[in-house]
């Protein structure tokens, strides 16, 4: 798919796939697990991007309701826990369609576990039409089977619609060669190659998203969400965060 060029506020990428994570949507310190404020702040966004003529579609994780991993390692069967965690997803899910839909901004919510009273099942040729009509899609419940992470659905469902770029929202602005928090002389790095990345052994995604990034020649833009615009700075071609490509 054809790129734009980035120019004056102008995009630079057609479509792409946002990933935000669960911890997104709450408020830091707060043991509530969705902020309607945050939410809000974050659909703020998108409706920037999405009035630019840019398709999103986003994937949302679960972390702040449930992690399915981190209940398997407490003794919980981890199939069972890891639907629990589709679950969740699609609850984050329904909580930044309505924020959208409140800005004006029109959504399907489509899951790749039926539930027909909740949103609509996922199928390829109705996401792609959604986006061509300039609705903004939001995949939840994962790829619909244990032991897969929302990374590797960003990743999947990149590759499928064909969108020209994952953004990966994170609290960071960017990929380190240590971990800034504790190095205060960690190195960021403004483009790094998959290879590069899986020589240092950076943890960007889980190793099957990276994978089918890598064979699907998907680049990923590693950003930090809480500066505000940030999305749309990306999407216009600003030099934010870390851009991770196959050369």
């Amino acid at each position: 798919m054809a790129k734009f060029e980035s120019a004056g506020g102008q995009p630079k990428y057609r479509r792409i796939v946002l990933k935000l994570s669960g911890e997104a949507l709450r408020e830091p310190g707060s043991h509530e697990a969705i902020s309607p404020l945050i939410v809000t702040e974050i659909a703020k966004q998108i409706l920037q991007v999405r009035d630019l003529g840019v398709d999103i579609a986003i994937v949302i994780g679960g972390g702040n309701i449930w992690r399915g991993l981190t209940a398997s390692h407490r003794g919980m069967d981890r199939t069972t826990a890891d639907y629990m965690g589709m679950l969740a997803t699609v609850i984050n899910g329904m909580a930044l369609q309505s924020a959208l839909e409140q800005l004006g901004v029109v959504t399907r919510l489509q899951t790749a576990i039926e539930m027909a009273n909740v949103a609509e099942p996922f199928i390829l040729r109705r996401a792609i039409r959604h986006l061509e009509l300039g609705r903004v899609v939001i995949f939840g419940a994962g790829t619909g089977n244990p032991f897969f992470s929302t990374d590797t659905t960003a990743a999947l469902r990149a590759s499928e619609i064909r969108a020209e770029v994952i953004l990966k929202a994170t609290k960071v602005d960017g990929i380190y060669d240590s971990d800034p928090k504790t190095n205060p002389n960690a190195t960021r790095y403004e483009t790094i190659t998959y290879a590069e990345a899986l020589g240092k052994r950076l943890k960007i995604m889980d190793s099957t998203a990276f994978s089918l990034c890598m064979d699907n020649r998907v680049p990923i833009i590693v950003f930090d969400m809480g500066t505000p615009q940030n999305v749309k700075r990306v999407v216009c071609g600003e030099k934010v965060g870390t851009l991770v490509t196959v050369e």
